[in-house]
């Protein structure tokens, strides 16, 4: 399954929900816990998903849209069974609010030389992999994605 990146438009920020993916310490930590958006994550039901977030923008059996603000958009992939199976989340514009690579991965990753950041960890005991990437410039855009293996 590929996951793409998402447009943003206008909506009023949840600014007391803005995304802080756990913070984990250890990667066998990261591997027990798993990646969290806003207490979400792979496995979670649909139902849950949107007890949680509200009503999606665009709302389907295999998939939901959720737009926060001009800035943060979510994407909830299920499976047959209503469960996550992936999640993509996209920051563009102002990221003062969106996650480091850090916060996803507990531990620094080097910016290249234009100022991005790109980094996929697979988690083979978990079953899941991770995708950080940070655009910069005209429109800076940050996506987070984590999908089940």
């Amino acid at each position: 399954m590929f996951l793409g990146s998402l447009c943003v438009f206008a909506q009023k920020p949840l600014t007391s929900q803005v995304a802080t993916p756990a913070k984990l310490g250890t990667e066998s930590e990261v591997r027990t816990a798993g990646f969290l958006y806003k207490g979400l994550g792979i496995g979670m039901s649909a139902d849950d998903v949107r007890k949680t977030l509200g009503d999606p923008r665009d709302k389907s059996d295999p998939q939901d849209l959720f737009v926060f603000s001009d800035d943060e958009s979510a994407q909830f992939i299920y499976g047959p069974d209503k469960k996550v199976t992936a999640v993509m989340i996209t920051y563009s514009g102002k990221l003062a609010g969106a996650p480091t690579a850090k916060d996803v991965f507990g531990e620094e990753v080097p910016a290249k030389a234009d100022g991005g950041v790109s980094k996929m960890v697979r988690y083979q005991k978990a079953g899941y992999w991770i995708s950080y990437n940070k655009i910069v410039g005209g429109e800076s855009m940050i996506s987070i994605a984590m999908q089940k293996m």
